[in-house]
């Protein structure tokens, strides 16, 4: 697609006084991973809900794969698929036959329908349990049923709602490499997670939402560099060396007990080559070097005051 896969502008939306979206912006690339961040109640899947067609906005405009939101609502349809944050497998069928049903709201002849959910069947690794119902899976095939219902469609956008809450380590892995395959294959998805090592793994760039306002949009070494506290640690030989370098950069932190230096940096290349170039300049050896920036958790933490969901449960 020559057009970006999603584009918003002035998004508003809100119940009765309560302002869940407050004018954002959004532009999603074609063939990229967008991940939508927030606290709980932020507005992330309301947002999804608007781009989706389920709900409208009170005002703004909006094109998902080319076609307007307010005009051409059944052209986004026809090229979205969403899958969102609980289960939409029905468990009184069988997985093959959940996937025949959504072959046949796609309108999809006959054949065509059923070499579709043979093939999806396939790459899911759902065939040998085909023939059951989905109360027999576990949450990560679950999980994997749910999206190959919503590839069944052929979509060239598709939106996650945390499409990952409940699966184990292994399961969220094996999702992550789905979605991998799809964005390689051209398909542009826009995510929403309480996961932050997930976008983080994820995302080619990530819009932070709180309050119903975007307080943060970039890749996620660029919202990593806006927060204090990277630093670059530098070890020595000697103590010579050492205090040498302490003299050149003049702002850092000496420890003379492990023979390291730790000079506060943004993290990025230019930086990191003005103080090796420094040091360079008045002939002082380094043995090492480690770049240490803030993670996306302290990202989240720094703009919005709160700690994610997944955060919190693993502190306890």
């Amino acid at each position: 697609m020559s057009h970006p896969a999603i584009s918003a502008t002035g998004l508003r939306k809100s119940y009765g006084d309560n302002v869940v979206l407050n004018g954002i912006d959004l532009h999603v690339a074609p063939g990229t991973i967008f991940s939508l961040l927030g606290p709980n109640g932020a507005g992330k899947t309301t947002a999804v809900n608007i781009l989706s067609t389920l709900i409208s906005a009170d005002a703004g405009t909006a094109t998902v794969a080319g076609h307007d939101l307010a005009t051409e609502p059944d052209g986004v349809r026809a090229a979205i698929g969403l899958t969102g944050q609980f289960s939409a497998v029905d468990n009184l069928l069988t997985g093959e036959e959940n996937l025949l049903l959504m072959a046949d709201l796609h309108h999809l002849p006959r054949r065509e329908g059923r070499g579709r959910a043979a093939a999806l069947l396939d790459r899911f690794d759902l065939t040998d349990v085909a023939k059951k119902t989905p109360a027999t899976y576990s949450g990560g095939m679950r999980r994997k049923l749910d999206l190959a219902m919503t590839l069944v469609g052929d979509p060239k956008v598709i939106f996650l709602d945390e499409p990952t809450t409940g699966l184990d380590p292994r399961s969220r892995r094996t999702m992550w490499d789905t979605i991998r395959d799809l964005v390689a294959n051209g398909v542009t998805i826009f995510l929403t997670t309480q996961h932050l090592d997930e976008a983080d793994q994820l995302a080619d760039r990530i819009a932070v939402l709180d309050g119903g306002r975007l307080v943060a949009q970039g890749t996620p070494d660029e919202l990593k560099r806006q927060v204090p506290g990277g630093h670059l640690q530098l070890r020595f030989p000697d103590p010579v060396a050492l205090h040498r370098a302490s003299s050149t950069l003049r702002v850092s932190t000496e420890d003379e007990e492990n023979l390291t230096l730790r000079v506060p940096t943004d993290g990025s290349i230019t930086a990191l080559r003005a103080v090796l170039d420094r040091l360079d300049a008045d002939a002082v050896a380094v043995d090492s070097l480690t770049v240490h920036t803030p993670d996306l958790d302290d990202v989240f933490l720094s703009l919005t005051g709160h700690r994610t969901e997944a955060t919190k449960e693993l502190a306890k």
